[in-house]
């Protein structure tokens, strides 16, 4: 049969074996009048006041966005939120794009993510996250750093997080807090965050947020610098928006997370021999950093010695900037990527994807799908395919005839679980 995974924007049709198991959940519609759902968020908002009574007209407003690597609608969102604060001046703004650790957004992009007048018209700053001179140092965290968060978001009279909820791979659900923490944090705050301890832990992984380390501490330095709205949405499988949470950060997060995990999260009984994967489209599929997120979506269902193969179109690269391609240089095998990071004196950031992705082929092999070009595949220690098809038909040979197959069209944007 013929299914379509999201590849890029256009999305990728193979075909599969007919009694294949699809992961993915009744699509919801989105919103049929999505302004309206979103103003009425912000004027009846979860857990607080509404958003115009709270906002003075002498304040500064920070809005921290989510960077261009996630299919947030800010511009649908940021101009509704501006003219909600109509009385507010313009100039009182400011967008703080949250980076953290990768790289800045240009003009373009930031039209792309925020639309032409959004630009034209606001403040927009991307976060520094090694400039120590554009951060503010909050004190320390139980967790063992210092505390640094953007400096024009500490400052501000009124502070504002926007995101979307979804299903993460180690903070348990997206949104919300991690808005903040790592977007708009410094560098030794990120890297704590992300330390292979945190990362490691069994607790931290999709849909969990009960003694979640990682979950706990985005909450914990949320809390020394607390956003005072937040704005979050749903999204399906097309990006459009099927639920609006908007309010006190906790509370109305909370109520996102629940939202998404009952559409989300789909249960198996088994675990396949082999789960094919997306990760999700385009912007989540510009990388193959990113796309170690479709990889551990299908790590949860695969079987021990199993395949996984992802469709991600990585049309930017690996990426070229930050460290993930430089670590596979430094071992000769997952195994030993994974007793590198290991070790307490190991500290590089970007750490935290290898991390993820070598633990997933300590369990299965992973076969891409992309553009990217087979020496980049393989430099990542990951199997170059060109065709998904004849690449099940070669796993056959290893698997046998009844070979399991699993297929997650929409990456990790349905997560499934088997209760072991």
């Amino acid at each position: 049969m013929e299914t379509t995974l999201l590849y890029g924007k256009d999305g990728l049709s193979i075909n599969i074996p007919d009694n294949s198991f699809m992961v993915e959940p009744n699509n919801l519609e989105g919103l049929p009048e999505t302004n309206r759902s979103i103003k009425e968020a912000l004027q009846n908002p979860i857990g607080t006041s509404p958003l115009k009574e709270v906002v003075k007209a002498t304040d500064t407003v920070a809005i921290a966005i989510s960077d261009i690597t996630r299919p947030t609608p800010n511009h649908i969102l940021i101009p509704l939120l501006i003219e909600e604060l109509n009385h507010v001046p313009l100039e009182n703004f400011v967008i703080i794009n949250g980076t953290g650790t990768h790289r800045d957004q240009t003009r373009e992009e930031f039209i792309q993510m925020l639309g032409e007048w959004v630009v034209d018209n606001i403040r927009i700053v991307n976060n520094q996250c090694h400039d120590k001179d554009s951060l503010v140092n909050l004190g320390e965290s139980k967790f063992g750093c210092d505390v640094y968060l953007n400096k024009d978001y500490v400052e501000a009279n009124f502070k504002i997080v926007t995101g979307f909820i979804e299903p993460h791979f180690f903070a348990g659900f997206s949104g919300g807090p991690k808005g903040i923490m790592p977007g708009i944090a410094g560098i030794e705050t990120i890297m704590t965050f992300h330390n292979a301890r945190m990362i490691g832990d069994p607790l931290a992984t999709w849909g969990n947020m009960e003694n979640n380390p990682v979950q706990e501490m985005t909450r914990e330095i949320n809390g020394m610098c607390k956003p005072d709205f937040m704005l979050n949405v749903t999204l399906n499988r097309e990006k459009e928006i099927t639920a609006v949470f908007a309010g006190e950060l906790y509370e109305a997060h909370d109520k996102g997370c629940e939202f998404a995990k009952e559409h989300a999260m789909i249960k198996c009984n088994e675990r396949f021999d082999v789960v094919i994967t997306s990760n999700s489209g385009y912007p989540l599929d510009q990388n193959l950093y990113q796309a170690v997120k479709g990889m551990s979506a299908a790590h949860k269902i695969v079987k021990k010695g199993g395949a996984i193969l992802v469709a991600s179109e990585c049309s930017d690269g690996l990426p070229s900037h930050g460290n993930y391609s430089k670590i596979f240089e430094m071992a000769d095998s997952p195994q030993a990527l994974l007793d590198m990071i290991n070790n307490p004196e190991f500290k590089m950031f970007d750490q935290w994807q290898v991390q993820k992705q070598a633990v997933i082929q300590v369990w299965a092999d992973v076969y891409v799908y992309s553009k990217l070009t087979d020496e980049q595949v393989k430099g990542a220690m990951l199997k170059p395919i060109s065709n998904i098809e004849k690449q099940l038909d070669e796993l056959k040979k290893k698997y046998g005839e009844n070979m399991s197959v699993a297929v997650l069209p929409l990456g990790p944007l349905t997560i499934p679980y088997v209760e072991e």
